[in-house]
């Protein structure tokens, strides 16, 4: 009990010890985190602006477009700010709000993949109804729905890990105030806190991937039927984009899981900076690969940012 005290601020230890790799690294995120902003900026610019662009396949790519640039923006700068001064403390008050926003952001973006892969399944495979079974009326609360689920769940969690008390030790082996890095410095057992995190994985991360796998193995039933392969190849394109950004969402989690695991095989404790730069990965590079994604292998969405440049240009 004398070791317990009312903590202020926590210390981000990032990559100290490695100050060449920070100042490289901090060139790579900026750099990366404008095109974070330029890419998804633009596709939610279009998404609104270009009258062709009002699906729900693309209200839904606008969403998560706004999520990324959200989920970005709750840690990258300040982890900038760390990089590059000798600052690298964050007030406890402002690390609850970067735990409440990033979960949210993440649990959104997993609820958020799930509705755009059920959007997909209606498309291909139930093609004249479609107009019925996703309109305004129903993709509208759903894209509402994931961010509802997001913030509610998220508020959860933090309430919980708020709450938690803390020793002296305010070091946080990361770039940012990470959840399970806040909660391993609680003095207390943590396993309730955990358990929650459990069940609340399994519901909003497990269950939009069986939604993903379900409606994809449907689609690719439903392809498989085509007897054209120009056919199969053009209703396999309206599902590449999505397909690959599920790929590297979910497969960057399963690889981190799957690292955090054998640390505690291997009893260790330590995170070193592979594993912070996978998590950056996870935490950068995604967002950012996203608009490109959805732009190199959409010819809808060529279309209209050569129509958008072409209008700006046209203005002048």
């Amino acid at each position: 009990m004398g070791n317990q005290t009312i903590l202020v601020e926590f210390f981000l230890k990032g990559l100290s010890g490695y100050p060449r790799l920070e100042l490289l690294f901090s060139v790579l995120v900026l750099i990366m985190y404008v095109v974070i902003l330029l890419g998804n900026g633009t596709l939610i610019l279009i998404s609104v602006v270009d009258s062709h662009l009002h699906t729900p396949m693309y209200f839904f790519l606008g969403n998560l477009s706004f999520l990324d640039i959200c989920y970005t923006t709750t840690s990258i700068p300040s982890t900038l700010v760390s990089f590059l001064s000798e600052r690298k403390t964050i007030s406890f008050t402002g690390c609850a709000v970067q735990v409440f926003l990033g979960f949210a952001m993440g649990t959104t973006e997993c609820v958020l993949l799930g509705m755009m892969a059920f959007d997909r399944y209606v498309a291909v495979c139930n093609p004249l109804r479609y107009s019925t079974i996703m309109s305004k009326d129903s993709y509208v609360p759903m894209a509402a729905g994931s961010w509802i689920i997001g913030v509610v769940n998220s508020a959860v969690q933090t309430v919980f890990v708020v709450q938690l008390p803390f020793c002296r030790n305010n070091v946080i082996n990361h770039f940012s105030c990470e959840i399970l890095a806040v909660m391993k410095l609680a003095c207390a057992d943590i396993s309730g806190n955990e358990f929650i995190m459990l069940v609340a994985t399994t519901l909003f991360t497990l269950t939009p991937l069986f939604l993903i796998i379900i409606s994809y193995a449907l689609i690719i039933v439903s392809i498989l039927k085509i007897h054209s392969s120009e056919g199969r190849s053009k209703v396999f394109s309206t599902c590449s984009a999505h397909l690959t950004v599920v790929i590297i969402f979910y497969g960057t989690i399963l690889f981190m899981y799957m690292k955090s695991k054998s640390k505690e095989i291997l009893n260790s404790d330590d995170v070193d900076a592979t594993d912070k730069l996978i998590s950056m990965f996870y935490g950068v590079v995604t967002p950012m690969m996203n608009p490109l994604i959805y732009s190199l292998r959409n010819k809808d969405v060529k279309e209209a940012v050569k129509y958008l440049l072409r209008r700006k240009v046209f203005d002048k």
